[in-house]
């Protein structure tokens, strides 16, 4: 893919207020990217284009919720409306379920569905026609490593992760010709309110630790490289990529390491 420019261009992303999203727009900004930082906790992304500001940077903030189609559209009109165009929409909003599934409510699963897969489909589809019109554009949604496998606990989780990952993979090919860049980010875990938030969503279990972390600046990073030479798929761990291609190619070997996993995190 040939590099890009993209001081100057346009990025709207969601889930701003904190965590990946809240570095990825700082780590924009500094890059010379107008940015729209957006969410449903205003007065947090009021911080976030401070900020930005105090660095010399251009932002405004966007209170949306990703789970409401209009807002995205409103988002993706703000962006245009404050810097007269849309480059790149990062479809990053999102929340965690470590539950098993059968202990899952059907409520529960469909609200993170609502929000991991819709509220990003809401999200490219409103950047899509725009980019289409000007014959340029880079949509990104943020993924994980763990849309590769499903893994105990994180089923319902893992499967909105896998979606998003099939969903940008078609969108590449089929925006191949039109001047679009499409980008799935796959992070390992990160220290992030996300990860804390876990726990209060089964408080009879305590969270499970990831084997891997890593700060969300190391994701922002390797974004905002992704938006300067455009590949589709962005990882931010080669060992975490290469454990994930292992335990797809060998299942059996797979299912064996994670029950031990399990059962250890159990004791």
């Amino acid at each position: 893919m040939p590099s890009v420019d993209i001081r100057g261009l346009p990025i709207a992303i969601t889930g701003a207020s904190s965590g990946i999203g809240r570095a990825t727009a700082l780590a924009c900004a500094r890059a010379g990217m107008p940015v729209t930082v957006a969410a449903r906790r205003e007065d947090r992304l009021g911080e976030v284009v401070a900020e930005i500001e105090r660095e010399g940077g251009r932002a405004i903030a966007v209170r949306a919720d990703v789970d409401d189609p209009e807002d995205c559209r409103m988002l993706v009109d703000r962006t245009i409306d404050a810097f007269g165009s849309i480059y790149a929409a990062y479809a990053n909003a999102g929340h965690g379920l470590e539950k098993p599934i059968h202990l899952t409510s059907d409520a529960e699963a469909r609200g993170i569905f609502e929000t991991n897969f819709w509220g990003s489909m809401h999200t490219l589809r409103a950047a899509l026609l725009p980019m289409l019109e000007a014959g340029r554009g880079h949509l990104l949604v943020c993924s994980s490593c763990l849309a590769k496998m499903g893994t105990p606990l994180h089923g319902y989780y893992s499967a909105t992760k896998a979606a998003q990952d099939h969903v940008a993979r078609a969108m590449r090919i089929e925006l191949a010709s039109s001047g679009l860049f499409v980008s799935s980010v796959h992070p390992i875990g990160t220290r992030t309110e996300f990860t804390a938030r876990k726990s209060e969503m089964n408080p009879e279990r305590p969270p499970t630790k990831p084997p891997m972390m890593q700060d969300a600046s190391v994701v922002a990073s390797a974004t905002v490289r992704c938006l300067r030479r455009p590949r589709g798929e962005v990882w931010t761990s080669l060992p975490a990529r290469l454990l994930f291609a292992l335990g797809c190619a060998a299942p059996g070997l797979a299912d064996r390491a994670m029950t031990r996993w399990m059962h250890r995190t159990e004791r």
